[in-house]
Protein backbone atom coordinates (compact mmCIF):
# COMPACT_ATOMS: atom_id res chain seq x y z
CA UNK A 1 0.00 0.00 0.00
CA UNK A 2 2.90 1.82 0.60
CA UNK A 3 3.69 2.55 -3.05
CA UNK A 4 0.07 3.35 -4.42
CA UNK A 5 0.08 5.96 -1.85
CA UNK A 6 3.01 7.38 -3.03
CA UNK A 7 2.38 7.40 -6.58
CA UNK A 8 -1.29 8.95 -6.27
CA UNK A 9 0.56 11.60 -3.45
CA UNK A 10 2.43 12.45 -6.66
CA UNK A 11 -0.05 12.50 -9.19
CA UNK A 12 -2.03 14.94 -6.85
CA UNK A 13 0.72 17.54 -7.06
CA UNK A 14 1.49 17.53 -10.78
CA UNK A 15 -2.82 17.91 -10.38
CA UNK A 16 -2.06 20.60 -7.99
CA UNK A 17 0.43 22.57 -9.98
CA UNK A 18 -1.55 22.28 -12.60
CA UNK A 19 -4.70 23.64 -11.19
CA UNK A 20 -2.72 26.58 -9.32
CA UNK A 21 -4.14 25.08 -6.02
CA UNK A 22 -2.27 27.67 -3.55
CA UNK A 23 1.39 26.40 -1.97
CA UNK A 24 0.05 26.20 1.51
CA UNK A 25 -2.65 23.58 0.27
CA UNK A 26 -0.60 21.17 -2.55
CA UNK A 27 0.59 18.81 0.64
CA UNK A 28 -3.08 18.68 2.21
CA UNK A 29 -4.48 18.58 -1.06
CA UNK A 30 -2.44 15.81 -2.23
CA UNK A 31 -3.00 13.74 0.93
CA UNK A 32 -6.49 13.82 -0.04
CA UNK A 33 -6.07 12.37 -3.30
CA UNK A 34 -3.25 9.94 -2.10
CA UNK A 35 -6.11 8.56 0.63
CA UNK A 36 -9.58 8.76 -1.53
CA UNK A 37 -6.60 6.32 -4.05
CA UNK A 38 -5.77 3.83 -0.95
CA UNK A 39 -9.77 3.42 -0.51
CA UNK A 40 -10.20 2.82 -3.94
CA UNK A 41 -7.30 0.09 -4.13
CA UNK A 42 -8.59 -1.29 -1.05
CA UNK A 43 -12.44 -1.63 -1.86
CA UNK A 44 -11.44 -3.13 -5.27
CA UNK A 45 -9.19 -5.70 -3.55
CA UNK A 46 -11.20 -6.50 -0.92
CA UNK A 47 -13.53 -7.40 -3.83
CA UNK A 48 -16.51 -4.67 -3.93
CA UNK A 49 -16.22 -3.52 -7.46
CA UNK A 50 -14.72 -0.85 -9.19
CA UNK A 51 -18.38 1.13 -8.49
CA UNK A 52 -18.44 0.71 -5.21
CA UNK A 53 -14.98 1.38 -4.82
CA UNK A 54 -15.33 4.83 -6.61
CA UNK A 55 -18.22 5.82 -4.03
CA UNK A 56 -16.23 4.77 -0.87
CA UNK A 57 -13.23 6.63 -2.28
CA UNK A 58 -15.33 9.52 -3.02
CA UNK A 59 -16.96 9.69 0.72
CA UNK A 60 -12.90 9.91 1.58
CA UNK A 61 -11.99 11.94 -0.52
CA UNK A 62 -15.04 14.30 0.39
CA UNK A 63 -14.96 13.82 4.08
CA UNK A 64 -11.30 14.60 4.25
CA UNK A 65 -12.00 17.48 1.74
CA UNK A 66 -14.28 19.03 4.06
CA UNK A 67 -11.76 18.84 7.34
CA UNK A 68 -8.90 20.47 5.59
CA UNK A 69 -11.39 23.25 4.41
CA UNK A 70 -12.37 23.67 7.68
CA UNK A 71 -8.85 23.20 9.39
CA UNK A 72 -7.31 26.16 6.48
CA UNK A 73 -10.35 27.97 6.79
CA UNK A 74 -10.63 27.79 2.92
CA UNK A 75 -13.22 26.37 0.39
CA UNK A 76 -13.54 22.41 -0.07
CA UNK A 77 -13.48 22.71 -3.84
CA UNK A 78 -9.50 23.24 -3.46
CA UNK A 79 -9.19 20.29 -1.78
CA UNK A 80 -11.89 18.13 -3.54
CA UNK A 81 -10.90 18.67 -7.58
CA UNK A 82 -7.24 17.67 -7.57
CA UNK A 83 -8.05 15.00 -4.56
CA UNK A 84 -10.91 13.61 -6.80
CA UNK A 85 -8.75 13.45 -10.13
CA UNK A 86 -6.97 10.19 -9.54
CA UNK A 87 -10.11 7.99 -9.09
CA UNK A 88 -11.94 9.54 -12.14
CA UNK A 89 -12.15 6.27 -14.65
CA UNK A 90 -9.92 7.98 -17.38
CA UNK A 91 -8.69 4.57 -18.53
CA UNK A 92 -12.47 3.56 -19.27
CA UNK A 93 -13.02 6.58 -20.98
CA UNK A 94 -10.45 5.56 -23.36
CA UNK A 95 -11.07 2.05 -23.82
CA UNK A 96 -14.49 2.90 -24.06
CA UNK A 97 -14.26 4.82 -27.19
CA UNK A 98 -11.46 2.25 -28.37
CA UNK A 99 -14.30 -0.14 -28.87
CA UNK A 100 -16.38 2.08 -30.62
CA UNK A 101 -13.79 2.70 -32.93
CA UNK A 102 -13.52 -1.03 -32.96
CA UNK A 103 -16.82 -1.46 -33.22
CA UNK A 104 -17.54 -3.99 -30.77
CA UNK A 105 -20.60 -2.60 -29.76
CA UNK A 106 -20.73 -5.09 -26.75
CA UNK A 107 -17.62 -4.15 -25.16
CA UNK A 108 -18.49 -0.55 -26.08
CA UNK A 109 -21.54 -1.26 -23.96
CA UNK A 110 -20.16 -3.09 -21.00
CA UNK A 111 -17.24 -0.27 -20.46
CA UNK A 112 -19.32 2.42 -21.17
CA UNK A 113 -22.14 1.63 -18.44
CA UNK A 114 -19.19 0.78 -15.82
CA UNK A 115 -17.61 4.39 -16.82
CA UNK A 116 -20.93 6.06 -16.65
CA UNK A 117 -22.22 4.53 -13.13
CA UNK A 118 -18.09 5.52 -11.53
CA UNK A 119 -18.87 8.34 -12.70
CA UNK A 120 -22.08 8.87 -10.83
CA UNK A 121 -20.93 7.22 -7.97
CA UNK A 122 -18.54 9.89 -7.22
CA UNK A 123 -21.25 12.39 -8.03
CA UNK A 124 -23.34 11.21 -5.47
CA UNK A 125 -21.01 10.45 -3.19
CA UNK A 126 -19.38 14.07 -2.64
CA UNK A 127 -23.30 15.20 -2.80
CA UNK A 128 -24.02 12.82 0.03
CA UNK A 129 -21.22 13.83 2.14
CA UNK A 130 -21.65 17.75 1.58
CA UNK A 131 -25.53 17.45 2.14
CA UNK A 132 -24.67 14.96 5.42
CA UNK A 133 -21.94 17.45 6.52
CA UNK A 134 -24.22 20.51 6.09
CA UNK A 135 -27.20 18.39 8.14
CA UNK A 136 -24.29 18.16 11.28
CA UNK A 137 -23.66 21.18 11.14
CA UNK A 138 -27.08 22.46 10.96
CA UNK A 139 -27.79 20.27 13.85
CA UNK A 140 -24.82 21.42 15.64
CA UNK A 141 -25.29 25.22 15.59
CA UNK A 142 -29.83 24.53 16.40
CA UNK A 143 -28.24 22.93 19.65
CA UNK A 144 -25.79 25.11 20.78
CA UNK A 145 -28.67 28.23 20.19
CA UNK A 146 -31.38 26.44 21.98
CA UNK A 147 -28.63 25.84 25.30
CA UNK A 148 -27.90 29.88 25.68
Amino acid sequence: MFWPFVFAFCSTVGFCIIFHVPKRHILPASIVGACGWLTYIFSVSSGSGSILGCFAASCTVALLSDLFSRAFKDAATIFIIPGILPIVPGANMYYTMLAILEGDLERTAVIGTETILMAGAIAVALLMISSVIRLLVLINRKFLTSIK
